[in-house]
């Protein structure tokens, strides 16, 4: 006979379970370590989850995670304004600049183009990234999306886009693992990755 957890136990594990990455068995492992932290940390836990979800939004201008409409990143007029790393998701950003070694501007596509999960060019924020090629005065364009099949064709679809605008198009090297995430890289590869980055032959 199977073990029957409580049904506010139950609710908790099952919530849990739905993270990305997370099993039955640490789902279970990290709904006994909330039960037995003080309910003050509790508390502060439960907050934080729902203030974040409430006052974090996207950037206006690179769809970067951010509590005011333009990031800090999009503000800072100390980093390169005229490169552009085009990366998936705010976690590929974060990877990047945990490197220290890229001190241009982002955009964040949201995804990577994948038909069979329904996601196609217009799902994604490329639009947005062809109109602030033509408005700002960039001069290259850092194409560092996952070393997988869905990566290469947003990468692909992205040069042969821009590719009239007459500006540098590069990829990151492949320090990055062929199909791996970014997010997952640690700091020296990715590093390596950007300083080597190629010009990108798009041959499709």
């Amino acid at each position: 006979m199977n073990y029957q957890y409580s049904r506010p136990l139950a609710r908790l594990i099952d919530e849990l379970s739905k993270l990305p990455g997370i099993g039955p068995k640490t789902a279970q492992r990290l709904a006994l370590h909330i039960l037995n932290i003080n309910k003050e940390d509790a508390k502060k836990l439960a907050q934080s989850i729902i203030s974040a979800k409430e006052l974090i939004k996207k950037c206006q201008i690179c769809h970067n995670l951010t509590e005011q409409d333009i990031c800090e990143i999009c503000q800072d007029r100390k980093r390169e304004r005229n490169t552009i790393c085009v990366v998936e998701t705010a976690r590929d950003l974060m990877a990047i600049e945990k490197t220290g070694r890229f001190k241009g501007l982002y955009h964040v596509l949201e995804g990577a183009i994948s038909p069979l999960d329904g996601i196609d060019p217009d799902s994604l924020t490329i639009n947005q990234l062809v109109n602030r090629i033509k408005k700002e005065k960039i001069e290259e364009i850092i194409l560092a999306t996952n070393p997988n099949i869905e990566g290469e064709v947003t990468s692909s679809y992205i040069a042969k886009l821009i590719k009239p605008l007459g500006i540098k198009i590069t990829r990151i090297a492949y320090g990055v693992p062929i199909g791996g995430d970014l997010e997952y890289a640690d700091e020296v590869t990715l590093s390596q990755a950007l300083m080597g980055r190629q010009i990108f032959k798009n041959d499709r």
